[in-house]
């Protein structure tokens, strides 16, 4: 799946680059403490949350494939566990790509049914126009969910919920209790315009349904791990929810009119965000949003 991820760098920009590089070896995974059991570990591709305690090792996504022995290292340095169970957030290789080396060394992985199904089978990416080959067999989930699943490791529960139709339609949003830290996947990308893969059943308006959701149980002191982007709070969510919804408006008023695509990123809808949210091109953006509500009507 590298190959698709690697894309969408290309397209949205040099600001992205660091989040999938050519290179790996020259990735270096980074961890930051969040509680006594909790941490994030950022490198390339999608953020990973780590829990790890007097139980086991639970982490929260495993990157690209070829960072599984950094990952390893720098989890090591943590605690001497192994890890014991993965829970993927969605399907996206970015975020998915180390399963198949830790479900060969025994992980147990768990996601939404949907990311599921999408693993195990072909997938097409329009925004990329990109073919996405199944996993193999030892990298699929091997526990599924529909709406909620809990875990009880490490001194507090950790709720798993799905939220429908956000960046997919398998995402999964990771609330780890005790520790007031949670994982939001690529439905939170902090200071980044984001990629929503209408595709996989991702939209905008459910995007920014997710986003409530995960306000409505978080507060100013909460630690939020973003899909991608440094760590968040809740202002930040709530900032990057606000021009989500400001924007996607926009963009439905003018699809409303009847203007076309290219007319409607020469609006310049983005204008007095384009200096703080990077990442990702504007008309690249706007385009994936206005594609996404013709094809979805969401």
């Amino acid at each position: 799946m590298k190959t698709a991820f690697a894309a969408i760098a290309l397209a949205a920009g040099a600001a992205l680059a660091p989040a999938w590089p050519q290179d790996f070896s020259k990735v270096e995974i980074k961890t930051t403490k969040l509680a006594e059991t909790v941490y994030m570990l950022t490198g390339a591709g999608g953020n990973i949350g780590v829990s790890a305690g007097g139980d086991t090792v639970f982490i929260v996504d495993d990157q690209y494939a070829p960072l599984t022995p950094k990952i390893s290292e720098a989890i090591a340095k943590i605690t001497p566990k192994p890890v014991q169970f993965v829970l993927n957030t969605h399907w996206h290789g970015d975020h998915t790509g180390g399963n198949e080396n830790l479900g060969k060394q025994g992980a147990i992985i768990f996601s939404h049914e949907n990311a599921r199904k999408r693993l195990s089978s072909d997938q097409f990416i329009d925004l990329l126009k990109m073919k996405e080959a199944p996993s193999p067999r030892v990298a699929l989930p091997v526990v599924t969910f529909t709406d909620s699943i809990s875990f009880h490791l490490n001194g507090e529960e950790i709720r798993v919920f799905h939220v429908p139709r956000a960046h997919t339609d398998g995402d999964a949003i990771v609330h780890f209790t005790g520790s007031d830290v949670v994982h939001t996947g690529d439905v939170f990308w902090n200071g980044i315009y984001p990629f929503v893969d209408y595709s996989s059943g991702g939209s905008i308006t459910g995007t920014i349904a997710a986003c409530d959701k995960v306000l409505a149980m978080v507060t100013d002191r909460t630690r939020i791990i973003p899909g991608h982007g440094p760590l968040g709070t809740r202002a930040e969510l709530q900032a990057y929810r606000d021009m989500l919804a400001t924007i996607s408006e926009r963009v439905r008023q003018a699809l409303n009119e009847g203007k076309t695509d290219d007319e409607i990123v020469k609006l310049g809808l983005t204008h007095e965000y384009d200096e703080k949210w990077k990442g990702m091109k504007p008309d690249m953006f706007i385009r994936g949003i206005a594609a996404g509500m013709r094809n979805s009507g969401s």
